[in-house]
């Protein structure tokens, strides 16, 4: 009994050895890999102080209505490198990224769904862009530009909602397996290794793409995109309760059925998102 006893206790002093170093190098992997991507990575735009914190935002293009891109749920602005690049040839048209998200910082507050049109409404304004806007929101991005329209109706031009979380069909997705452990799985390399996350992000060109899938490894963002998708279907229904000017025009796009993160991550999916934009931008010049 002894003599099992002490083997007993050698195993498992050797496994929790092995965990150890398993871990320390996943730790070490990460954190090495994060600093090369933060340099070779850089954030286009500018960085502008919103409150307490810094939000990215990216604008190309001349013309007016400015365009306003949305991301989904744990997306991020370079996500709307195919649409941003084509909309970019007829009229001004920004992206930008949500607090705790891509290149912008988390404030302070924590994070609530009702702030998030209030703070783009203070960076469009710091930014010196002008409206009133198109905003285009894809996933929950599509219900944070219903929030925003209900809150800023003179600010807004149109709305281009691309597979709206609002109505029931769009509201039975579950949320993604191990979602909370994204984070920690990220932390100690586990994600980047088996690329479970930025897989997603494989139909990216060049710089684009190799900055999606760094940040689909980055814990810090995952933590908020995480957020975000566990509460998708409360801000979406939250978002179909507030009521929209009638006399708005809204253009709904249905180019998936993904659980996040919901990505435009080819030509052809963001072209048919690109062609709605283009016309909601010539009716509103009209």
């Amino acid at each position: 009994m002894t003599v099992f006893s002490q083997r007993t206790r050698h195993v498992a002093f050797i496994v929790a050895g092995l965990v150890t170093f398993i871990v320390l190098a996943g730790v070490t992997y990460q954190s090495v890999a994060t600093a090369l991507e933060r340099r070779k990575f850089p954030y286009p735009g500018r960085l502008i102080e919103v409150g307490d914190h810094q939000l990215h935002i990216h604008c190309v293009g001349e013309r007016t209505p400015t365009v306003i891109l949305e991301a989904p749920a744990a997306g991020m602005s370079v996500g709307w490198t195919w649409v941003q690049d084509e909309v970019a040839k007829i009229t001004r048209v920004c992206s930008y990224d949500r607090a705790g998200l891509g290149w912008s910082e988390a404030g302070e507050g924590g994070y609530r769904a009702a702030q998030v049109p209030e703070e783009l409404h203070t960076l469009l304004e710091r930014a010196g862009e002008r409206g009133p806007f198109v905003i285009v929101g894809h996933e929950l991005g599509a219900s944070y530009a219903r929030l925003y329209a209900s809150r800023f109706r003179e600010q807004t031009a149109a709305l281009v909602l691309v597979d709206d979380p609002s109505g029931p069909e769009s509201l039975r997705h579950s949320v993604p397996r191990l979602v909370r452990a994204w984070p920690w799985l990220a932390r100690i390399g586990v994600l980047r290794a088996t690329r479970t996350l930025s897989r997603h992000a494989s139909g990216f060109r060049g710089e684009s793409g190799g900055a999606t899938r760094a940040f689909l490894n980055r814990p810090d963002h995952l933590a908020r995109g995480g957020l975000e998708i566990r509460r998708l279907r409360e801000t979406a229904r939250d978002a179909a309760a507030q009521p929209l000017d009638p006399s708005l025009p809204v253009t709904h796009v249905a180019v998936s059925e993904e659980e996040p993160p919901a990505l435009l991550d080819s030509a052809d999916r963001a072209s048919e998102v690109t062609r709605a934009i283009e016309q909601t931008v010539k009716r509103v010049r009209r």
